[in-house]
């Protein structure tokens, strides 16, 4: 914990806002619980808007891209900074910096959320009352885990029929497997629902009902009907952060009392540590609840002080650690690239340790080359502010850099260090794009290499068979908005071929290959000779390679040109070749000539042995697997598992909330084309459902035939 600390003398001369008082955060969520509405009421009750924008009115602040706006969905993350002032605790009066980026729901855009939670300090994780955690919740809350960002639980949409707070809490316990415990009860529900009780205070909040805009409300006493409701969750919340604090512990034990400010550091403490959520209700569209999420982010969530170095290694691959401090030289990561029609390439920067000036220049440890940063902004949504100096803790956007992508670390050219960069999931679908005429050709081409550098989970290729241009995504709504940024951004008329899914190969057996390439054509020839060993490794282990040759009989320079023939032949199996994964390859063998032996040599019996071994090892082919969630009234369950099971969907259980009834599912990415129409004919349109990747499973033997029939016409690869 940290506690709040006065700026030094160094500090309060040059930063508006020290470190203790910045907050990173993220808002992160299943599409459509309501992470917008959420940031929008937060801009309004911070001053940065002075009237609230609705997402269904298509002019949410955060919510800025023209396809955002039509479709009601955020595409992009989007960052912007706010100010707020608790009025209670130990912060009460200190004006604080936020930073918030409000991220996409949509699972097609799964790799804008990975980025944003990479640089965060925390995140606000939000569920709507009425279904609590769904698919995309759950994968949300992963990747939090993943980058151990601490969070906060906000129970969106209380105001909604149907809507169960105690319940969604449930949930979140059960499915997610979270400790987590309300900060706040809700007073009534759905229609009734008109305010909250602080179990930190033991007062409540009821809100003015005349007010619209949520500004006003009453602090009362609790309703006596709550009291001891109340009573019993205070409780089990100090029971749960006593595991964090020994001294709420031995108070908790010896039956002593317990203060608001000590109850407070205990649970900022219990949040830092990524082991307790506490839970907020309210409703962000009714705008209910929202001061208290924010008065909750400013005491509980973590400032960039109060978590670990950053972890990275130096240009000798040693390990280092990068912390915050405004004195040392500058070291950040460039998490997200963006074409802006008025300034050009804007790199979002995440600052880690120092400070960075405009006009200075920045290394970047993959390129091996220094660039100058002519401006430095702090984004505002798609406005954006002119700044001097960035300091440790910043979020900002930078312009002058150009040959960055994606996860570079970009540093004092001193430092030569490189961060630990976001992972993104691989491309799960892909077709063939051409311009509607020869003149749109270039621009298609300079067009889709900008939107390739934007985005990570964007594939671009070329199909050296047909000469067509190959684009891969994750999923059909990703690669129409591309097609509609093509159009909109770059005039550029585009055609797109069938959808086609990125399958994949991998073994179920070990097996031995061989490999030899050998050339005499007068002159120097060429021979290269490998043995390997290859077996299978479990789900999601990805590739590994071992070199085991002993006694020289392939000499060392010719070790890395066999290994890389051998991951050049895993983009290609030997069913429909598609990429291979999940295998480990131990080269155990070989021979060379004195004069002939050449890395090319030794490539091309590296590619020999593993077609070779993967013959041999039972080779089966696997299709990405979706999981599949559907919301339906109780009428049309019959109907809506039958078409599932059609799919070849494997139902993996039914829920009952109310009158809904929540089916769950895994079905093959495949039969999932056109679901959405299907499913709404045969619900009367009352039915809705999202999925997410789950994993890669075995295509039955029946359609492995028209696969590879299929991928012979069309060859596409992701």
């Amino acid at each position: 914990m940290t506690a709040v600390l006065e700026p030094s003398p160094a500090n309060s001369s040059i930063r508006d806002t020290i470190l203790e008082h910045t907050r990173n955060i993220g808002i992160a969520a299943h599409i459509d619980a309501g992470k917008t509405t959420c940031t929008e009421r937060v801009l309004f009750y911070s001053g940065v808007v002075h009237k609230i924008g609705e997402v269904h009115e298509g002019n949410a602040t955060t919510d800025w891209m023209e396809q955002e706006r039509e479709r009601g969905i955020t595409i992009t993350s989007a960052a912007i900074s706010c100010g707020w002032t608790t009025s209670e605790g130990p912060y009460a009066g200190i004006d604080h910096r936020i930073n918030i980026i409000d991220t996409p729901g949509h699972v097609d855009f799964t790799a804008e959320v990975e980025r944003s939670l990479r640089v965060l300090d925390g995140a606000v994780a939000v569920f709507t009352s009425v279904e609590g955690v769904q698919p995309q919740s759950e994968t949300v809350w992963r990747q939090m885990d993943k980058y151990h960002v601490p969070r906060l639980a906000f129970i969106n949409k209380m105001d909604r029929m149907g809507s169960d707070f105690l319940s969604a809490l449930q949930t979140m316990r059960d499915k997610l497997g979270a400790n987590a415990h309300p900060l706040f009860l809700a007073i009534g529900a759905e229609e009734n629902f008109k305010g909250l009780i602080d179990l930190v205070k033991m007062v409540a909040y009821i809100y003015d009902e005349s007010d619209e805009s949520g500004v006003k409300f009453d602090t009362v006493e609790i309703p006596s009907d709550q009291i001891d409701q109340a009573n019993e969750y205070r409780e089990s919340l100090i029971g749960a952060v006593s595991d964090f604090d020994d001294d709420i512990a031995n108070k908790y034990l010896e039956g002593e009392d317990i203060s608001e400010d000590e109850l407070r550091l205990a649970i900022r403490k219990a949040t830092v540590s990524i082991k307790f959520v506490g839970v907020i209700p309210g409703s962000a569209f009714k705008n209910k609840g929202v001061q208290m999420l924010m008065d909750a982010v400013v005491d509980y969530l973590p400032c960039p002080l109060d978590l670990p170095p950053m972890k990275g290694e130096d240009s000798d691959e040693n390990p280092v650690e990068v912390a915050p401090d405004d004195s040392k030289q500058v070291a950040g990561l460039a998490f997200k690239l963006m074409t802006d029609p008025f300034v050009g390439k804007l790199v979002f920067y995440r600052v880690y340790q120092g400070s960075l000036k405009k006009g200075s220049t920045l290394y970047n440890p993959r390129t091996r080359k220094s660039e100058r940063v002519s401006r430095l902004m702090i984004m505002k949504a798609d406005a954006r502010e002119d700044i001097d100096v960035a300091y440790s803790g910043d979020i900002c956007a930078l312009i002058g850099v150009k040959d960055v992508v994606t996860g570079d670390t970009l540093c004092d050219k001193s430092l030569d260090l490189r961060l630990e960069p976001p992972t993104f999931p691989e491309p799960v679908i892909s077709m063939s794009i051409e311009p509607a005429t020869k003149a749109d050709q270039e621009k298609m081409s300079i067009g889709l290499q900008r939107l390739s550098e934007e985005d990570p989970t964007f594939g671009l290729s070329s199909n050296e068979e047909t000469g067509q241009t190959i684009i891969a995504g994750m999923g059909e709504l990703h690669l129409d908005i591309i097609r509609d940024r093509l159009f909109r951004e770059f005039k550029v008329e585009a055609t797109a071929g069938k959808p086609q899914i990125a399958y994949r190969e991998t073994i179920t057996s070990s097996s031995e290959g061989v490999g030899k390439f050998v050339r005499q054509s007068g002159g120097r020839g060429q021979y290269g000779h490998a043995v390997i060993q290859i077996e299978s490794l479990e789900k999601g282990k990805g590739i590994e390679l071992e070199n085991k040759i002993v006694g020289g009989s392939i000499p060392k320079e010719f070790i890395k040109p066999t290994l890389d023939g051998i991951k050049e032949a895993a983009q290609g199996g030997v069913i429909a070749g598609y990429p291979v994964i999940d295998f480990k390859v131990s080269l155990v063998d070989g021979s060379f000539h004195d004069v002939d032996s050449s890395e090319m040599a030794f490539k091309m019996a590296g590619i020999f042995a593993f077609k070779d071994a993967m013959k041999k090892a039972t080779p089966i082919l696997l299709e990405p697997i979706m999981k599949v969630e559907v919301s339906t009234p109780d009428e049309y369950q019959g109907e809506l598992i039958g078409d599932l099971n059609r799919r070849r969907g494997q139902i993996q259980g039914m829920e009952s909330r109310g009158t809904v009834c929540i089916i769950d599912a895994f079905v093959p990415l495949e039969n999932m084309f056109g679901y959405s129409t299907d499913m709404r004919s045969l619900s009367s349109g009352r039915a809705d459902y999202s999925m997410t990747p789950s994993h890669f499973d075995q295509v039955p033997q029946s359609l492995i035939q028209n696969i590879v029939e299929t991928s012979s016409r069309e060859p596409a690869r992701s």
